[in-house]
C-alpha cells in the first residue's frame, strides 16, 4: 500500500508543479488553489509512505516521479523541447527511480 501511495504522492506532485505553471505566480485563484490542494494531497501521501518505506528511497522516488513528470507535461502542454538528449536524461531518473525500487527494502 505504501508504494502506492508514493506513486499516487507523485502524481499530485506533477500536478501541483503544473497548477503553479497556469497560476501565473499566483494570480490567478483557481489555479493557485488547485496548486495548494494537490501539494497538500502530495505532502499527505508521501507522509503515508514514509511511514514504512525508508525515507531516502520514497523521496528520491517522489521528486523522480515529480521531475519526470513535469518534465513530459512540459513538453505536451508547455510546447517545451523534445530533444532527443532530454529524453536519454529523462529516461535515466527513470531507471534510477526503478533501481530503487527494486533495492528497497519495503
Amino acid at each position: 500500500m505504501e508504494w502506492g501511495y508514493l506513486v499516487v504522492a507523485g502524481i499530485a506532485e506533477v500536478a501541483f508543479v503544473t497548477f503553479m505553471k497556469l497560476s501565473k505566480g499566483f494570480t490567478r485563484t483557481p489555479y493557485t488553489l488547485l496548486t495548494v490542494l494537490a501539494a497538500s494531497i502530495s505532502f499527505y501521501l508521501l507522509s503515508l509512505s514514509l511511514l514504512s518505506l525508508p525515507v531516502g528511497t520514497a523521496y528520491a522516488i517522489w521528486t523522480g516521479i515529480g521531475a519526470a513528470g513535469s518534465v513530459i507535461v512540459g513538453m505536451i502542454l508547455f510546447k517545451e523541447s523534445k530533444d532527443w538528449k532530454r529524453l536519454v536524461f529523462l529516461s535515466l531518473i527513470a531507471v534510477g527511480a526503478i533501481g530503487l525500487k527494486l533495492t528497497a527494502a519495503a
